[in-house]
């Protein structure tokens, strides 16, 4: 997640943006060849991430890792036991991930910014939804977010 997942998603998040500030709003997005190569390598990436995070026997963290934030996130051994749990559910949240990535792969091999944003707003959602159940379950803030965005 660290290495490959959360970087490209942060990538893909930042590729297509709408801007509100002082001068108005304005739109960013990829223009050039090598804007939209550098989006498709990121949505590649999340593509076959999920294909690494279902992998049998993988664990969620080295040994002794702890939780940078225990007030609102589990710590990786009550990640690791909800994952096992669950195995079957983990891997259908994955999956979603999967297909959102292929979803704006789509969209960058056509150019296309709009279809480019609302995979965007797929990947965001298939994190979101996976990370409210595993990863910081007791986060009241964020459970109530995700229910108003519903």
């Amino acid at each position: 997640m660290d290495s490959m997942v959360d970087p490209s998603g942060d990538f893909m998040f930042e590729s297509v943006v709408e801007i509100a500030d002082a001068n108005g709003i304005s739109h960013k997005a990829p223009q050039t060849n090598e804007e939209w190569e550098q989006v498709r390598h990121r949505a590649l990436i999340l593509l076959e991430a999920p294909n690494l995070l279902i992998m049998e026997g993988r664990k969620v963290a080295r040994p002794g890792e702890k939780s940078k934030n225990p007030e609102f996130e589990l710590q990786p051994e009550q990640i690791q036991e909800l994952l096992d749990r669950d195995r079957a559910g983990f891997v259908r949240r994955a999956r979603r991930l999967q297909d959102a990535a292929a979803m704006a792969l789509k969209a960058v091999d056509a150019k296309d910014k709009a279809a480019l944003f609302h995979s965007i707003e797929s990947i965001d959602k298939a994190c979101e939804n996976c990370h409210l159940h595993y990863w910081y379950p007791n986060d009241k803030r964020a459970q109530e977010a995700a229910k108003q965005e519903q």
